[in-house]
């Protein structure tokens, strides 16, 4: 049975209603109920197969499990890491050389380009390490937010090595293989792409340029002038996802702070991660970029993220700083603080496979082949249905497994050979688009986590930013891409685009404080 526009309602009811109400939770329940009223004629059937299907089926997926296993065991090791003082170490070390705002917003983005193996990791790590610093600098969890979500996925896609080049190579083998060419040397066609992933390079480019430029606007704006008048890091009545600066997770007095107690854990998994990726791709039999791209990177990761927790247990027993049950009890309180982050997660991925079943993905594609526009515009439009369908489902390598297969007939048809590469990159940054900005995505839910940020209030301030993204993605990068321009040519001229519109829109919050130290004297 085909359900048209019908096959789109349900995510598009889940966003509304979520950036309306701010009850992501209940908003996300209620499309996925929707969707399975839809496909089974029933509102109480739809209620039941909600729960005992959907739910169920997402939360057993053995990809899924991993996710959440590995998300409880790097927010358990992280709380054992801060009640251990690791953690106030290295946030005292770097507050002392960050003094100001810009200082504490270009350390936050730093340390998200530094974890750019893993976005996942990214969040928790780089969020948890950096709020400490943005806090003392008066930076809002909404800014801090924006910059960890802004160097998860953007620059995990692009990288050389992470835990996404496996799917990704994957998806453009069968896009390949869509028009029976299946021996394409997809990790070449896959550097070949990169230039061209235009919204993951102006996203992590324009983070960079705010933070310089100390510049901001739309509700973004008004939470930095918040948090620099008045020292409120959250607006009043906010409901941050994470919960790891909570006394119990808090060093006790008397606790010595030791900077090897935060950086050996850390080091511990992101060494792990490369071996467990070598290893796991077939490392030795083959080369190691196809190993990387040969590894299941959720194993790798619950590999790891374990590992780093057996490590901290054991620093912390031999120290004495920690006694094993307490221990035991902080990695449960901080597996603890993600239990609603893991819950929106189950509830995202649960509507995405509703999503799935009515032919959400088809509907959308289907609208795009009916336009009939020409050649140069077709990057573009793939862009954008791209963007869109990530934005609506929430999730970036649906987008990609789905779109690509549909996308690379298409392009080989119209324009050869050749227009393949602008037309993959369209998809695989397009994705990142949602999975950057949809309150449905597990990278904004989890930036929102690691942040420790209300999850709606970092969806409604990053929005104009990821749009600023898209847009000057669009009419900078793919309409030349379409046109046949260097993909270099359009990074030079969008990044100059980007700091222009910065300088003219953007404001300082300079003047506000100005202001609210005038009124206090």
């Amino acid at each position: 049975m085909e359900y048209g526009f019908l096959s789109i309602l349900p995510p598009l009811l889940a966003i509304v209603l979520a950036i309306a109400t701010r009850q992501v939770i209940i908003s996300l329940f209620i499309a996925v109920w929707l969707g399975a009223s839809f496909l089974h004629a029933s509102p109480i059937t739809g209620f039941f197969r909600s729960v005992d299907t959907y739910m169920l089926e997402s939360a057993a997926d053995p990809w899924y499990a991993a996710i959440l296993i590995f998300t409880m065991i790097i927010a358990g090791t992280l709380g054992l890491v801060t009640k251990a003082g690791g953690a106030q170490a290295i946030a005292d070390a770097l507050t002392k050389k960050v003094k100001t705002a810009r200082g504490g917003m270009i350390a936050a983005w730093l340390m998200g380009m530094v974890i750019f193996f893993d976005d996942y990791s990214s969040c928790i790590i780089a969020g948890n390490t950096a709020r400490p610093i943005t806090d003392a600098v008066k930076v809002s969890r909404e800014k801090l937010s924006y910059i960890i979500d802004s160097t998860a996925a953007p620059i995990a896609t692009v990288a050389l090595i992470s835990t996404w080049i496996g799917f990704e190579l994957g998806v453009i083998g069968d896009g390949y293989a869509a028009i029976g060419m299946e021996n394409v040397p997809v990790y070449l066609i896959f550097l070949q792409s990169i230039p061209y992933r235009f919204y993951s390079i102006f996203a992590i480019a324009l983070v960079l340029i705010l933070a310089i430029t100390m510049k901001d606007y739309g509700p973004m704006y008004n939470a930095e002038v918040r948090a620099r008048t008045t020292g409120k890091l959250l607006r009043d009545g906010a409901e941050p996802l994470s919960a790891t600066d909570t006394a119990v997770l808090q060093p006790e007095e008397g606790t010595p702070m030791r900077w090897y107690n935060f950086v050996i854990p850390v080091l511990v998994i992101i060494i792990a991660t490369f071996v467990g990726l070598y290893v796991n791709g077939g490392g030795g039999e083959v080369g190691l970029m196809e190993a990387f791209g040969n590894a299941d990177s959720t194993v790798v990761l619950l590999w790891s993220s374990s590992l780093g927790a057996l490590v901290t247990v054991i620093m912390v027993l031999a120290q004495r700083i920690v006694p094993l049950q307490q221990s035991i009890d902080t990695l449960i309180n901080g597996a603890k603080s993600v239990f609603p982050a893991l819950i929106i997660l189950v509830l995202a991925w649960s509507l995405s496979y509703v999503s799935g079943e009515l032919g959400a993905a088809d509907y959308l594609v289907s609208v795009v082949e009916k336009t009939g526009l020409g050649i140069a515009v077709m990057p573009l439009l793939i862009f954008i249905i791209s963007c869109f369908m990530a934005f609506a489902m929430g999730t970036s390598w649906g987008t990609m497994g789905i779109v690509i297969p549909l996308a690379v007939p298409v392009a080989f048809a119209l324009g050869g050979e050749s227009f393949i590469i602008p037309t993959l990159a369209a998809v695989l940054t397009g994705a990142i688009f949602g999975d950057h900005c949809s309150p449905l995505s597990d990278t904004t839910i989890l930036s929102s986590t690691g942040a420790g940020s209300d999850h709606i209030d970092h969806v409604r301030t990053q929005i104009p930013y990821a749009l600023t993204g898209a847009v000057v993605s669009g009419i900078f990068g793919f309409i030349p891409a379409g046109l046949g321009v260097h993909p270099l040519i359009s990074i030079v001229i969008g990044i100059v685009v980007l700091i222009i519109f910065v300088r003219l829109v953007g404001r300082t919050t300079a003047d506000a404080e100005s202001i609210e130290a005038s009124q206090k004297k």
